[in-house]
């Protein structure tokens, strides 16, 4: 497990022995799924379990503005 972004209380991993599609966990009172690219290529939620709407939303944001580091790191931990 690699954290590679913090911000607003919230945690995103990738997880070394992840499966594809490429995606993150966000962990921050619960934890979310989410897609790096989603339909369209747009970041895509895949779940969530016990976060706030608020920490989803931030979340959803992180992943958006961070979409193109986030592959970046998905892509040198799974080659």
């Amino acid at each position: 497990m690699v954290t590679v972004y913090r911000a607003h209380g919230l945690r995103v991993v990738i997880f070394t022995d992840d499966h594809e599609p490429a995606h993150v966990h966000v962990f921050g009172d619960g934890e979310a799924k989410i897609n790096l690219a989603g339909a369209e290529g747009a970041p895509e939620l895949l779940s969530a379990v016990g976060m706030t709407r608020a920490d989803l939303r931030r979340a959803m944001q992180i992943v958006k503005e961070q979409q193109a580091m986030l592959l970046e790191r998905w892509s040198e931990i799974h080659g």
